[in-house]
């Protein structure tokens, strides 16, 4: 591809999005831009206060079990109070938890306040995206929802690198540059960012006037399929953190190496989501999840392949392909399935299934690799792949099946006029 046509594709990408859209694009680049934390806590209890490494890791799963507590919570409070209520209760409080976070040296109070850290930084995630869904016509959204992966990773790819610089004039900096960020956004989203929640028949209610619960959403046998799914994919890409290091520590490499590896997950990211989006966005989103599956599980597996540096890379680019179509292609087809006044909820689940892989993938992984090996791992990670690949298949089938008039996109239809009221 030229670079004019490059162009042309960058430019048709950020044309006709809402300019609410881009202040809460820029809160989360914002945001990203300064999470430092999370990705150097291990270093941090490790080397900084001298704890051992399974005091690290029980931190580390306390973080996450942090957040798959507060993700349902925040997608309750998404459709009860607000979307942006919730967003900024759910800022500040992180800026506030990041802070104590730095000062406090007791390992009970670390473990206790890096568990209210994954609570309180997990729980703005629904909010986000429901507000996203709020204010981005439904044509839009693919490439809305790409355009917001696209700033998680480059926050994520300038943080990383940063980290390591602001890290040498002490830890404590990191923490309190995080927080000051997170700040930020919460004041990004206070001066530029009404709140967005359709009134309609009234927060929390559907189309029929009966009130969307939690309850609605476990019955929803459709959604949950999809949940499912969500998580079979998301403990893949978990494995890209946890037993890939292990694998090629094993094999020699050094943590250098596993760096340059993983490097090419946020450089290929950053520079192929949104041509890559553009090419795909009026596609049909189930055949998508499928692809996304398979390059995933045997992108993961054929890692049992791989000896070297440059193989391994080859690797990562392989299940960043399915990373980049699954960001691209999900969280959209979760805004299709969920009723516009119960979207908190179902986006809550929906980040429910991500924070769950979170937090039993690194335990999973590492006890397969202790029993069985890394080969083994590689091997049911293209096993899983495949599954969930068949599962995208057979909910593919359903879902077209039922999008006959007066159905799923008939829903849809309704769901933008509501929008366009609001809107107006």
């Amino acid at each position: 591809m030229s670079v004019v046509r490059l162009g042309q594709v960058a430019r048709e990408s950020v044309v006709g999005l809402p300019r609410a859209f881009w202040w809460l694009w820029t809160s989360t680049l914002v945001n990203r831009l300064g999470g430092f934390v999370a990705t150097f806590l291990a270093m941090y209890l490790t080397v900084e206060r001298g704890y051992s490494a399974t005091f690290a890791g029980l931190v580390g799963a306390l973080h996450g079990l942090g957040g798959v507590v507060s993700a349902v919570v925040a997608g309750v409070l998404t459709d009860r109070l607000g979307r942006r209520p919730t967003l900024l209760v759910a800022q500040v409080s992180t800026a506030v938890t990041v802070a104590v976070l730095g000062f406090v040296q007791d390992p009970v109070a670390i473990a206790v306040v890096a568990c209210l850290v994954g609570m309180t930084s997990n729980a703005s995630r629904p909010a986000v995206q429901a507000m996203m869904a709020d204010i981005v016509a439904p044509e839009d959204r693919m490439r809305a929802f790409s355009l917001n992966y696209w700033a998680i990773n480059l926050g994520f790819a300038f943080s990383a690198m940063a980290a390591g610089l602001i890290a040498r004039h002490g830890y404590l900096v990191l923490f309190l540059a995080d927080a000051g960020a997170t700040l930020l956004c919460a004041l990004i989203v206070f001066v530029k960012l009404p709140e967005s929640r359709p009134e309609g028949k009234g927060a929390g209610h559907g189309e029929n006037g009966k009130e969307v619960g939690l309850g609605t959403v476990l019955r929803d046998r459709r959604f949950m399929a999809l949940v499912g799914l969500t998580y079979l994919v998301a403990t893949l890409f978990q494995q890209g953190y946890v037993a890939l290091p292990v694998a090629m520590g094993a094999d020699g490499l050094s943590s250098t190496d596993f760096g340059f590896a993983i490097a090419a997950n946020g450089v290929l990211i950053v520079a192929v989501q949104i041509p890559v989006t553009r090419f795909i966005e009026h596609r049909d989103p189930a055949r998508l999840l499928v692809l996304s599956a398979l390059l995933t599980g045997y992108g993961f597996g054929l890692t049992a392949f791989a000896g070297s540096v440059g193989m391994y890379a080859l690797t990562v680019c392989v299940w960043t392909l399915g990373e980049i179509i699954n960001a691209s292609t999900q969280t959209g087809l979760v805004v299709r399935l969920s009723p516009v006044h119960g979207r908190g909820r179902y986006q809550g689940m929906h980040v429910l299934a991500w924070s769950l892989a979170s937090l039993t993938a690194p335990l999973a992984g590492g006890a397969v690799i202790d029993r069985f090996g890394a080969a083994t791992l590689w091997a049911a990670s293209a096993v899983v792949g495949t599954v969930a690949a068949v599962g995208y298949a057979v909910l593919g089938r359903r879902l077209r099946a039922e999008d006959q008039p007066g159905t799923v996109e008939a829903a849809g239809a309704k769901g933008a006029r509501v929008e366009g009221a609001v809107a107006g």
